[in-house]
């Protein structure tokens, strides 16, 4: 009885209890290699994520743009990219700016006027996201839009809403453009990309405001290009648009035509009575 006793008590003593509850120093290594694995692969996963979407920029990139740049564009903003008396500077434009502009034909400038005309590109794709990087590199500014904005598949009605209220006094609320003050001009959005659009809003060219992201969002800027598709994927439902330049063009077409026209109506009844 004695014995059976004894045993119990070295079961139930507590250093027996510690030493058959404690944690093997092997479950918190173990622990820490698991959260290291899954912290490593959801950055992973997330910078691969975020590759696909934005083009890679390297030094070999940016180099290769500043060679593009010395070439092409020194004349007028300057080695340093400090500016000169024909061009301004560019530190602190972006990348959007640049794709904007040189993406379109505007630049580099075929001759000075009121503003930038738009004319056949100058540069290759990748030569134009080269001089982006580069300039990109000297100073933050408006950065590539995301391909995930571009895609047209935003609300269009939400879209014109905030065109009308914020674009269509320059651009017209059908994006056919319009005359602004000092012989400039808004252009016509058909036929723009998607790129071109966002990289407008939030770089401002020529006499446009610049509309951040506080002003209007990255999604809400997806609306807007969502309207603008929606413009060049359905004809005027009215007929022949006369060009969307408003009821000015469509009276002016009714008092010429339709006016000249019973005017020489009323002369032929007048000569076949005579």
């Amino acid at each position: 009885m004695s014995k059976f006793s004894s045993k119990i008590r070295r079961v139930n003593s507590p250093g027996s209890q510690r030493k058959t509850g404690r944690r093997s120093p092997l479950a918190t290594v173990a622990l820490i290699v698991i959260g290291l694995m899954s912290t490593g692969g959801a950055y992973a996963m997330f910078s691969s994520t975020a590759a696909a979407e934005t083009p890679a920029v390297t030094q070999t990139t940016i180099a290769a743009g500043e060679k593009l740049f010395a070439a092409n564009c020194a004349t007028c903003h300057g080695l340093s990219v400090q500016g000169s008396a024909t061009g301004p500077s560019l530190i602190g434009v972006g990348a959007a700016s640049v794709d904007f502009q040189v993406g379109t034909g505007r630049m580099p400038l075929a001759a000075g006027g009121p503003q930038a005309e738009k004319k056949p590109v100058q540069f290759t794709d990748s030569q134009t996201k080269e001089l982006a990087a580069y300039i990109a590199s000297l100073a933050p500014g408006p950065a590539l839009p995301s391909s995930a904005y571009l895609k047209g598949d935003g609300d269009a009605t939400k879209g014109a809403e905030l065109f009308r209220i914020n674009c269509a006094m320059c651009h017209n609320v059908a994006g056919a453009g319009g005359a602004l003050t000092a012989g400039k001009y808004a252009p016509a959005l058909s036929g723009v990309t998607g790129a071109h659009i966002y990289e407008a809003m939030v770089s401002g060219p020529q006499s446009m405001p610049v509309f951040n992201d506080l002003n209007i969002t990255p999604q809400e800027k997806a609306d807007i290009v969502t309207y603008l598709k929606y413009l060049d994927k359905n004809p005027s439902p009215g007929g022949v648009d006369l060009g969307n330049l408003g009821p000015v063009s469509e009276g002016l077409f009714i008092w010429i035509f339709g006016l000249g026209a019973l005017v020489a109506v009323t002369v032929w009844i007048a000569a076949k009575a005579n």
